[in-house]
This record gives C-alpha cells, structure tokens and sequence, in this order.
C-alpha cells in the first residue's frame, strides 16, 4: 500500500493558518494595530478603502525593524515576545504567536516599509500570496508602515463570503475602538475612502470615551476605581437610566486587551440587580489589571477569550467594586465595607474572599420619581399581575388559531359598532371597555404602537409624511458606526418626515421632524430608533423599511404610565380595530385579550 500522509505545501499551510487569524478585513486591522502598539508607537494612523477589500495602511513612529527582523518577521511562529514556555505566563504585549504576518501575508498582497532610529535607511518587503517578491532598501520615516492590498485576492471562495463594504466598515470600526480605547495615551487616526472618521489626540480615559461614541456619555457614567492585592479595577459604568435594550457598549480590557467574558458579566450584572429591569442591559467600560502569571489568554487564535486561576475572586471583587461605585453615586444599595473590606488583604492563596455584606431600601424603584411615596409604589407592585384576576376565564387547550378566530370576530364586532365604547383605563396601562359579548383588555403601548407601525409601513407605497421644521435646528453628535448607520438611513428617514443634513464628521443636524411628534424631543427620539433599529438587525433578518417603520412606531408610540381621556381610548380602539393585523405588534406580542361573557359567568356560578 502506497503513503498517503505528505506535508501541506508552505503557502498552503499558511492559507489554513490564516483562515484562524485572518476572518475578513477587521482581523487584519487588528493585527497590525496591536503590532504597532507593541512596537512603542506613539502615534498610528489607520488608511482603508473599500472597507479594508482594496486597501488596509498602518503607519506607525514606533521602533522599526532592522533588516533581518524585518524578513523574518513574515515567517510563521516568528515572534521577540516568547523565548520559552514559562513566557506565555509572562506575557505583557499583545502579539506572541508570531502567526499574524505570516498569515495575512499568505492571503493577500504586503508591502512593509521600517526603519529603526539608528539606521540610515529603511528597509521595503514585498510578499504576494506568502511568497517573497523582494527586500530593497528605501528611504522612510523611523517606525513601520504595513500596506495590504486585495485581501483574499487568491482566494475567490474566501473573498464571497465578505458582506457588503457597509458591514465590513462596522467591524473596522469595532476593532480600532477596542484598540484605541484603552491605549488613550496614544495618538489615533482613521480614514477611510479618503474621509476622516476619526482623530483621536491622546487624551484621558473619559474623553477618549466621547471621542469614541459622542458626547452622550457625558455625565452618565460613573467613576470606577479600587484597588486590591489580586487586581485592580478601573474605568466607568453607566448610571441605570442609560441601560439599554441591547448588549452595547459593555467593553472588558483585561491588562489592556480586549476580552469577551460571560462569567465577568455576570457579576456586572449581579451589581446591577434591582437597579434595572430584567430586559435592560448596562452600560461599562471595565479595565481590569491583574498579574500576567493568573491568567491564560492562549486559549483563542484571536485571544478575546480568557481564563482566570482563581475566578471566584475576580468575580466578588468586580461584583463587589461595581456596586460601591453605583452606591457611593447614590444610585444602587450601599455595602457595608466595615464588615468585609474588599481593599483588606483577604485574597490570599488559602482564603476565597467572601461577598460584603449590602444593605437596601427594598422599596427603591429607580424608574420611580423619587416624590412618589412608598404607598403607592406598593399598591402598583400589589397589582402589576393583575392578568392573574382573569386567570380560569378561558381554557388552556385552546389553540392560537382558534384564540385569533374568536378576536376576529371581536373585532369584526366592533368594527360595525359606533365609536361610543364604555370605557376606562386601568393602571394607567391597560384599555378596558365592554363588547356585546365580554371585555375587551388592550395594552395601551402596543395598540398605539401597531397603530402608527402600519402608518408608517404604507409611506413607501403611498405618499411620504409630512415634516415640520424645527425652529432652532437640533444638532446631533453619534459614534462613527451609528453615523455610518444614519447616513445609510437617510432615505427612509426622510420617507417618515424626518429633514437630516449630514453636518460634519459624525455629526448630523435635524432640522425638520414629522409633523405629529409635536414637544418631542427629537435628538432623544433619533437616539432612541437607531437603538430599537440595531436591536431589531440583531434578533432578525427583516426589512430596511420594515425595520425602521418598527423602530418609529416602538419610540413615538405613548408609553404605559400615561393618562389617556375617553375620547383618546376611543380613537386607539377605533383605529386599532382598522388595522390589517390588530392582534399583534409587528414583533409578535398580544395586544389585546377577550375575556368573554360566558367564562366570567362561569367562574361564578359554583362559587
């Protein structure tokens, strides 16, 4: 029998090796990015164009390269950062594996131009397809500049499964923030077809947030800062009021890198239990510096993930330091310190810390106008399962289809009806009113949320809405990716009656708003649907217009806790009733519930 197990061809290796380190575009720029950090740069300019397809440039002023380390540098497992096993306890940059170059390399067409201090001229490299071309010297600046061209040009299968130059831009833009932001120290640039979208001087961690993602933050976030013999912990979270429905803006740097951790998370959200509702999601911007020999970053080709010696103290530790900053900013429970210190040297190797000890007002509600008094707070928690009250009025073995038959003819029923409903409301939430056979229970939001979705749904077919100019026009700093985003929207913004100029880098100016979203505040309201639009992206594969008539009708709709007269519950039911789909939101939940007639005669009749 013949041999059948041969060594992969060079090139062909580096191609499988790439497939690990280099995904699409944003990989590379990762890549070059942490090289240029861990080269001493003070200053690093990003250059793409077509998102990075045609063209991704790094400059840097680093330290360079001499003539060898520049060759071997394109060779797989070349690295100066390990020298032994025991190193990879000891790691302090943030390559090691000596595979990136060698990899991007094998994928697509490299040039690098480096020059040390001392030297007298630089040195130019061209790769193609991981096979060398050339090594000249040149004339260039101290430091390095890397130029890809045409990634996955050798391979076409690879390159089709890039998205469209927008998305790929998002993921760009991802990670030069997650480089850029704990490195604030550092000089950032980035330009991408020949616009600047960033400019980032080095700066303290606060503005270098905002420089990042927009003034919004200011003054919405909370200092975080203690230190502990095991870590220590830094940086900002978000006050409660800003805790989205979506999982942004939760960045963890552990000794400066980028991290994905559930198990941190959690503890995060462990600090913020009963601050937030169990669907919002805060906002942080954690740094975490601990002792390179705790933990293990050589566990992922794109070390995002990490493991911990000891866990359990890490997580009390962040739990416990998030909480006291929440409570020192009077927003969360206060922790008793005096009784376990997280700042006492408790975290030895034969002791695991143990969780302070927290004291709290049980009746805190921070949704709640702090005016309000406890008695009232009490009476809507006593009520807020009011839905159990009607429990027994219908049977369970009843089946979708036959519960939307029966609201069909409900609605059938008091469509032939004149709008002279009985009705009132209940909780400042709910619309009751009698039909001919029962009660009728609709959720406020949502009918008036269904209401305004299928009007605005109809504006692609029919005639765009109507826009009134705003007497002083409203101007509206994002971040670069929900900039890139509203620019994409700006047609079907317009569409909904909404007069957006672009004004700037990042920035737009709203100068007219649909006609009825009369003492709104409209950057709030713009916020708001690019946060709804975003989330929407993220649960499912719908619509542009779809999305954004969704987005619109979730943020414009009136909101449960308003006081609605009889003539307003009675245009909601009326125009409810009119819909082509009354029974549910665009995403799915019930509107409304019938509680018949025969079933209320029912629950009383034994007892």
């Amino acid at each position: 029998m013949s041999n059948v197990i041969s060594l992969l061809p060079e090139n062909v290796a580096n191609q499988i090796a790439a497939g690990e380190v280099v995904q699409r575009p944003a990989s590379v720029v990762k890549e070059l990015l942490e090289n240029a950090i861990d080269a001493g740069a003070s200053h690093i300019k990003l250059i793409i164009k077509d998102a990075g397809k045609s063209l991704i440039q790094v400059i840097d002023n680093g330290n360079g390269m001499s003539p060898f380390d520049a060759r071997l540098a394109f060779e797989r497992h070349a690295t100066s950062k390990i020298k032994s096993a025991d190193d990879l306890f000891n790691l302090h940059t943030k390559g090691f594996r000596g595979e990136a170059l060698a990899s991007i390399a094998a994928v697509a067409q490299v040039e690098l131009k480096t020059k040390q201090a001392t030297d007298e001229v630089g040195q130019q490299i061209t790769i193609e397809g991981g096979n060398f071309i050339e090594q000249t010297n040149c004339q260039c600046a101290t430091g390095a500049t890397f130029t890809i061209k045409n990634l996955f040009y050798n391979i076409p299968a690879r390159r089709n499964f890039l998205k469209d130059d927008s998305t790929e831009l998002k993921h760009i833009i991802t990670e030069f923030e997650r480089v850029a932001l704990p490195h604030h120290n550092i000089h950032f640039t980035l330009h991408s077809n020949n616009n600047e979208i960033y400019n980032l001087p080095p700066t303290p961690l606060m503005q270098r947030i905002m420089g990042l993602f927009g003034n919004y933050f200011n003054q919405r976030l909370v200092t975080v800062d203690e230190q502990t013999p095991y870590v220590k912990i830094s940086g900002y979270c978000g006050k409660p009021d800003i805790a989205r429905k979506s999982k942004k803006d939760q960045y963890f740097f552990i000794n400066n890198r980028f991290v994905r951790s559930p198990y941190l998370s959690t503890a995060v959200y462990q600090a913020y239990k009963d601050l937030i509702s169990m669907d919002s999601h805060p906002v942080w911007f954690l740094f975490l510096d601990i002792d390179p020999k705790q933990i293990d970053v050589n566990i992922h080709p794109t070390k995002t993930e990490i493991k911990f010696i000891d866990e359990r103290t890490v997580f009390v530790t962040l739990m416990s330091v998030v909480k006291r900053a929440l409570g020192k900013a009077n927003l969360g429970p206060s922790i008793d310190f005096d009784t376990e210190s997280i700042t006492q040297d408790h975290y030895s190797k034969d002791r695991v810390p143990v969780q302070p000890t927290v004291s709290y007002n049980k009746d805190y509600d921070p949704f709640k106008s702090t005016a309000g008094s406890g008695s009232s707070y009490k009476q809507e928690n006593n009520v807020k399962h009011w839905e159990t009250l009607f429990e027994g009025f219908k049977t369970s073995n009843i089946s979708v289809e036959a519960e939307d038959q029966k609201n069909q003819e409900v609605i059938e029923s008091v469509q032939k009806e004149a709008i002279a409903y009985k009705t009132f409301q209940l909780f400042n939430k709910y619309i009751v009113c009698n039909v001919s056979d029962g009660i009728l229970v609709i959720d406020q939001q949502r009918a008036h949320e269904r209401i305004l979705y299928e009007h605005y749904f109809k504006t692609k077919e029919q005639a765009p809405l109507p826009s009134q100019q705003i007497l002083f026009p409203e101007q509206l700093e994002l971040s670069a990716k929900d900039f890139s985003l509203v620019e994409s929207l700006l047609p079907e913004l317009k569409l909904l009656g909404f007069d957006i100029e672009i004004f700037g880098k990042n920035s737009i100016v709203v100068n007219g708003a649909p006609s009825d979203l009369e003492n709104t505040n409209v950057a709030h309201t713009i916020e708001n649907i690019i946060e709804s639009f975003k989330l929407n992206t993220i649960d499912s594969k719908i619509d542009v217009h779809d999305n954004i008539c969704r987005a619109m009708a979730k943020n414009t709709s009136i909101k449960q806790g308003k006081t609605l007269d009889d003539n307003e519950m009675q245009l909601i039911i009326h125009h409810l009733m009119h819909c082509e789909g009354p029974n549910y939101t665009a995403d799915g939940k019930t509107i409304f519930m019938n509680v018949e007639k025969d079933s209320i005669d029912k629950h009383f009749r034994n007892k």
